[in-house]
């Protein structure tokens, strides 16, 4: 947060960098035009910054994008004003406001991998941008100011890093050379577009920052648009509360947030998960999620082994993955992605595996998942031995044990629609006919709380909730014992993240499901996990019951992670 904190006093005599009054934005629909946003009023100040909140559709970004003329498709302002700097921005002219955009009003977009090229090096892209905000022209000038760029965005070895590719970037990495692009031109003004959604707490805080010491130093003002309420609260003076395309609260951030006043900040609040949040549904039935049951003994299949609850259903021991990478002179080096890793998760619980990127998580989930085959140690699923399965037998484990991905867009097929995306496990496995396979398909739709309407859409139909829900559905189809959710609400704001995690601890009450849940939030490990295993650098170092690593944490690898939760140590109002 920026050290001088604005009065309100103080900014009566200071003129706002950017002001926007009554601002309209409509797409036009089959010639009709539909507006999104309905008169929106708000000011940013030299050096302020200001967080805007509110679930995914509720115009957050949409705002920022109409303010630098970048809406998408048919996305128009049809009414208000925009003045920066004294100036009308509404209406002015696409080379005029090309020399705004960069230049003056510096832009982080959300999602790095698809905000660089992936065919271009990253100093190719970061040289592009520095000539198209005229920061220098002779070759060597460019790739001079480049470097420095990088620099200035916290890389190690800039000139080295030059020459990589995006793919060869860590998620951290990318984001910060897309911060140093965006400040490349020391702008007045940075929005910054949930710059930190997909980064893990640690990495999330180094990145933070570095934006912030940057953004002092260059007497910048940003703001975030983010669905993070602990960041909003920790990083910005200013919270600008959104919902269906108008601006329901705003003020301090750190006010609105302890005492929110409006309805649906407040439910924003109430579903933020945190330290001081419980275990879903550890004393009560929960509001949000259906209460229905359903006879799940329809299908024709065979009867599977019948395991007692509380039996060990993944029993993981001294597990290790070693990775050749190759070398220069056809040499190649060993690399431990996991050592002498055990644990064991019993029918009807939740594990969570917890750490930074690359601290091996999402390697162990492969393994269990029959993804990866171990380099040494054993993995048993509901008793049985993995190492030696192959063909048949691993055909049938699969029915056992199913994966939910992380990222909904990408494991969801776009040219299948909803059915037969959550049939594909039925048919694969030749369970039933094509008239129980269609019911087993409204019988998780209704399952997972989706209209069955949405049965004939497709995925780019639905919301990233209504997504991440069909991921669930389709993981739920063979009626599996044990999911393995890798990072399954990290890309999910607040409220949707908050439904789907009921829905989990629902189907688990109702089914007896087991759950090895990867994440990096450990905010949503408070409210899903029974117990914890703390990874770093392919080793648990730490191994408890959730509320026993929260309370008291023994190594100092945890105390960090915990330490960099955002707005960990904020008081919001109206928890769980």
């Amino acid at each position: 947060m920026n050290e001088a904190h604005m009065t309100e006093a103080t900014q009566e005599f200071m003129q706002p960098l950017l002001s926007v009054r009554d601002l309209k934005v409509g797409f036009t629909v089959d010639r009709q035009v539909n507006e999104v946003l309905h008169g929106i009023d708000f000011d940013v100040y030299p050096g302020e910054t200001v967080a805007i909140v509110g679930e995914s559709g509720s115009g957050k970004s949409t705002t920022m994008h109409a303010v630098i003329n970048l809406l998408p498709g048919t996305g128009r302002v049809t009414a208000g004003s925009v003045q920066w700097g004294g100036r009308e921005l509404v209406g002015l002219g696409r080379r005029e406001m090309e020399r705004i955009r960069g230049r003056e009003i510096g832009l982080v977009p959300q999602d790095p991998m698809s905000n660089l090229n992936p065919v271009w090096s990253v100093g190719f892209q970061v040289e592009e941008a520095v000539r198209a905000n005229g920061l220098a022209t002779g070759k060597k000038e460019v790739r001079e100011r480049a470097i420095q760029v990088l620099e200035q965005a916290g890389l190690q070895n800039a000139a080295q890093r030059m020459k990589q590719f995006p793919h060869q970037f860590s998620g951290g990495m990318k984001q910060r050379a897309l911060i140093g692009i965006g400040l490349a031109a020391s702008p007045q003004l940075l929005i910054a577009d949930e710059p930190t959604s997909a980064l893990d707490v640690t990495v999330q805080r180094v990145v933070l920052d570095h934006l912030q010491g940057l953004t002092q130093q260059l007497g910048t003002a940003v703001v975030f648009i983010t669905h993070d309420l602990g960041l909003a609260a920790e990083r910005a003076e200013k919270l600008i509360v959104m919902y269906k395309g108008n601006i329901v609260e705003s003020g301090p951030s750190r006010e609105i947030l302890e005492r929110p006043q409006h309805p649906y900040t407040k439910r924003l609040v109430s579903a933020a998960p945190s330290l001081a949040s419980r275990r879903i549904g550890a004393d009560a039935e929960l509001p949000t999620a259906p209460t229905q049951t359903f006879d799940l003994s329809a299908l024709a299949d065979e009867p599977k082994p019948t395991v007692k609850h509380g039996e060990p259903m993944i029993e993981v021991s001294d597990l290790g993955k070693i990775y050749k990478i190759r070398k220069g002179n056809f040499g190649s080096e060993e690399f431990h992605a996991v050592a002498g890793a055990s644990f064991s998760v019993n029918r009807g619980e939740t594990l969570a595996l917890v750490g930074e990127s690359g601290s091996g998580k999402s390697t162990i989930a492969k393994m269990v998942l029959q993804l990866e085959k171990p380099s040494s140690g054993s993995i048993r699923i509901g008793g049985q031995e993995t190492a030696d399965l192959s063909g048949r037998g691993l055909f049938d484990l699969r029915r056992t044990l199913q994966p939910v991905f992380q990222d909904p867009y990408g494991s969801l097929d776009p040219l299948n629609n909803i059915a037969s995306t959550i049939m594909e496990p039925l048919k694969i496995h030749d369970v039933g006919d094509a008239a129980s396979r269609k019911a087993r398909v409204y019988e998780l739709l209704d399952q997972v709380a989706l209209p069955r309407e949405l049965a004939t859409r497709y995925p780019n139909e639905l919301s990233g909730g209504q997504r991440q829900r069909v991921a669930v559905a389709r993981g739920l189809a063979l009626k599996p014992d044990i999911l393995v959710l890798d990072e399954a609400v990290s890309a999910l704001d607040v409220l949707v993240q908050a439904q789907i995690l009921d829905l989990l601890a629902q189907l688990q009450r109702e089914l007896g499901l087991t759950y090895l849940f990867i994440t990096h939030d450990l905010a949503v490990v408070r409210l899903i996990a029974d117990r914890v295993c703390v990874m770093q650098q392919g080793r648990i170092v730490e191994q408890a019951t959730t509320d026993e690593v929260f309370e008291n944490p023994q190594e100092e690898y945890t105390k960090n992670l915990l330490a960099a939760i955002p707005g960990a140590h904020i008081e919001l109002g109206q928890q769980r």
